[in-house]
């Protein structure tokens, strides 16, 4: 893929049969985090916490990778559900969900929502 200048570009470029999968890993972040920046970082789809900088400023990334659809959270954000992403995980901080499979979008949301209310918490400030 060519490098997207937004999401609705990296989207439109990816293979056709893995762009209904993209759009709905898409919308159960932006569900999750509604009011995450939406921009594209290290060539993927990225979402950050408004007014953040650095790593803090995090909250995840998605990307087509060959068969597989990649979710991308720190470390920290994925820690306090061992199990629930067990099936899914494929390294310290990344997910990976079949192109022709089923996207656990109740998951995502979830998973976003959590990371959302622990940086939102005192102790990460």
């Amino acid at each position: 893929m060519t490098a997207a200048r937004g999401v609705d570009e990296y989207i439109g470029a990816a293979p056709e049969g893995a762009r209904i999968s993209l759009r709905k890993v898409r919308a159960a972040i932006r569900e999750g985090a509604p009011e995450a920046e939406e921009s594209i970082s290290y060539g993927m789809p990225f979402y950050s916490y408004k007014g953040e900088r650095g790593v803090e400023r995090r909250l995840c990334y998605f990307g087509v990778s060959g068969r597989n659809i990649g979710l991308y959270f720190r470390p920290k954000d994925l820690e306090p559900h061992v199990e629930e992403v067990a099936r899914y995980k494929s390294a310290k901080s990344a997910l990976r969900f079949p192109i022709d499979g089923p996207i656990p979008t109740v998951l995502i949301k979830k998973l976003v929502r959590d990371a959302v209310r622990r940086h939102r918490a005192p102790s990460s400030a």
